[in-house]
Formats: structure tokens, C-alpha cells, sequence
């Protein structure tokens, strides 16, 4: 086994322990701790990166998401004031049309992308370079770039309206 190998499953696992631990945080309760977490994640994924030789992607997502986004998240959770939050209760239906739901979604995705013929015919690019970066990302990719946008934008308004307080 190759040490890129290690390399590759110690980031993979520590991606996947640090996002399980930003929904389900079993130390706290309190949001600063998930919202640490997801930073953490977010690491682990720009090793990913680094070790698929994508240096460029790894510092845009150490800088970008990992300092701008999160400062914005943290900054948006410092503004509500929140407290240490109380265990909910959850409601059998919503958990359950929750998850079906989900589960509707992630089936027609996965039909989605099996089905386009995404990734076929692609040919190795050049390592390193920010303007060829930029023309297949603005061209040839804007459509997924939009839609990373927007579940960006959905992600935070979650974030607000999972962390309001409930008004009795």
C-alpha cells in the first residue's frame, strides 16, 4: 500500500467523522461546536485535493470555504444568540416524510447522473492551470457551478432557520 493510499483513506475517514459530527455532535449541543466541525471537514476534503494534485481547488477551499464561509456562518449564529440548545422532540411524521423524501431525491439524482453520461469523454487536464480551471468551470460546468451555489445559499438559510429559537 502506497502512502498516498494512506493518505487518501485517513482524509476520507476524518471528511466523513467531521461531517457525521457536524449533524450529530454527541459532545454539545451548542452550534459553534457543529459549525468547527464543518471546518474540519472541510480540511480533510482540500487533502483530498492536494492529493489528487488540484493545489489551486485545495487552497480556494481552505480560503474560500473554510475562512469566508464560515466566518458568515459563525457570524450568523453569533447574531441569533444562541444558547445552548434543548433536546426536541421529534414527530414521527416529519421524521418519517423526511426521510422518504430524501430518499426520493437521492434516487432520482442517482438515476440522473447514471443516465446523463457525465464524465465520459473527458480527457486529463493540464495540473495548475487557473485559466484552464476557469474556462471549464464558467463553460463547459456552469450549470453544476449555479446549482453548488445555490445549495450554498439553501445550506445557510437551513443553518438560520434550524438555529431560530421556538416562539411560545
Amino acid at each position: 500500500m502506497a502512502i498516498q493510499d494512506i493518505f487518501f483513506y485517513l482524509f476520507a475517514a476524518l471528511t466523513l467523522l467531521c461531517a457525521f459530527l457536524v449533524v450529530a455532535n454527541p459532545f454539545t449541543r451548542n452550534p459553534v461546536t457543529s459549525a468547527m466541525f464543518l471546518v474540519l471537514s472541510i480540511i480533510s476534503m482540500a487533502g483530498l485535493f492536494v492529493l489528487l494534485h488540484a493545489f489551486f481547488l485545495a487552497a480556494v477551499q481552505v480560503l474560500v470555504y473554510a475562512g469566508a464561509v464560515m466566518v458568515l456562518f459563525l457570524f450568523v449564529i453569533m447574531l441569533l444568540d444562541l444558547k445552548e440548545e434543548t433536546a426536541r422532540t421529534f414527530k414521527t411524521f416529519g421524521v418519517v416524510t423526511g426521510i422518504l423524501s430524501v430518499g426520493a431525491l437521492a434516487a432520482i439524482a442517482f438515476r440522473a447522473i447514471a443516465t446523463s453520461g457525465v464524465g465520459t469523454g473527458l480527457q486529463p487536464q493540464a495540473e495548475g492551470s487557473t485559466r484552464l480551471l476557469g474556462r471549464l468551470l464558467f463553460k463547459d460546468y456552469l450549470l453544476p457551478f449555479e446549482i453548488v451555489s445555490v445549495l450554498l445559499l439553501v445550506a445557510m438559510v437551513g443553518a438560520i432557520l434550524l438555529s431560530k429559537k421556538d416562539i411560545k
